[in-house]
């Protein structure tokens, strides 16, 4: 339940910006409805296939 509740919590501040600024580790592009991973997504990713902090 923590983890719902963290989400909604940083929901709240886009909604009440319009979503401006975005926020999150995938960029999406409503245009297109393409999503790109941010630079901290690729950092993730690789922190948890190490299963390490370098």
């Amino acid at each position: 339940m923590t983890g719902f509740l963290v989400w909604s919590f940083l929901d709240n501040f886009e909604w009440a910006r319009g979503y401006v600024p975005r926020f999150g580790i995938v960029h999406v592009d409503y245009a297109t409805r393409r999503r790109t991973p941010e630079e901290s997504a690729l950092w993730l990713r690789d922190v948890i296939g190490k299963n390490a902090l370098t």
